[in-house]
């Protein structure tokens, strides 16, 4: 999340324009909110964080298998199409919970994730939990990049552990720690291509009508803050993401591995 406190999260009203550090800005909300505020929007992101993974890499996975029955397989294109229909479909259905998360994160008040719920509803009906989601959307190039360039360097290691131009079907540790590294890289790159749609999705996301559509918002950013001003929160953001998407990747790939062997053998061991 981009650098926020109380003071930014008020329906358009004047920001900070000083740039805080990411220390500086636990140490104010720390002050301020106390150490719980450090924790908001946390049940939200745990109730969401399951669903979203499963709904995007079972989207991912069938949209690949698809892909390359009916068109040269594992080739880019196959990789950023079904990238791009993951991460539409993860967007579509989980948006609300990370819209609640988001609130909950810029409201000063300390008010519950079902409180926030009822406001929400009560002020924009169904269509207020989907303020912000054109700019989840653009933000499905992040998730392209990110999945092309992961692909892309997978194949090459793989191919560089190959003997005599054969893949071997084994896999050792050792490939899962280069996993983790190709996809710590393929999203540290992704991140910094894509990063303005996550500061637009926040600020879409804040109360009020300052912001009301995806490049709007962006325009606006950048004729108050400049540049700066939509690069707000990126270093945050890479620490985050980094190693959680290093080891997200290498969990999955160990997964599909052992499911693949599992079932596999299973098949051998009936016939």
């Amino acid at each position: 999340m981009s650098v926020r406190v109380q003071q930014y999260a008020r329906a358009g009203h004047a920001r900070t324009p000083s740039r805080m550090s990411l220390i500086q800005c636990i140490r104010h909300i720390v002050q301020t909110e106390g150490p719980k505020a450090l924790f908001k929007g946390l049940g939200p992101n745990i109730v969401g964080v399951a669903p979203s993974r499963a709904i995007y890499f079972c989207t991912y996975s069938q949209a690949k298998a698809i892909l390359n029955q009916n068109i040269p397989p594992d080739t880019p294109i196959v990789h950023l199409s079904a990238a791009s229909a993951a991460g539409f479909v993860s967007c579509t259905m989980t948006n609300p919970i990370w819209f609640v998360k988001t609130r909950l994160q810029l409201d000063g008040q300390h008010v519950t994730a079902l409180q926030c719920i009822k406001r929400i509803y009560a002020k924009s009906g169904i269509r207020g939990f989907y303020k912000g989601i054109t700019a989840s959307y653009m933000g499905i190039s992040e998730t392209v990049v990110h999945f092309v360039l992961y692909e892309g360097v997978k194949a090459r290691l793989i191919a560089a552990r190959s003997v005599d131009g054969v893949a071997s079907d084994q896999r050792s540790p050792r490939d899962f720690i280069e996993f983790m590294g190709a996809g710590a890289f393929s999203k540290t790159v992704a991140s910094c291509i894509a990063y303005p749609h996550e500061v637009a999705r926040t600020r879409l996301r804040e109360e009020g009508d300052k912001y009301r559509k995806f490049w709007q918002t962006l325009h606006t950013v950048w004729m108050e803050e400049g540049y700066r001003g939509v690069y707000r929160g990126l270093g945050t953001q890479l620490v985050r993401q980094i190693p959680n998407t290093a080891i997200m990747m290498s969990t999955y790939e160990a997964v599909v591995y052992l499911l693949t062997t599992h079932f596999n053998n299973s098949f051998y061991e009936n016939t």
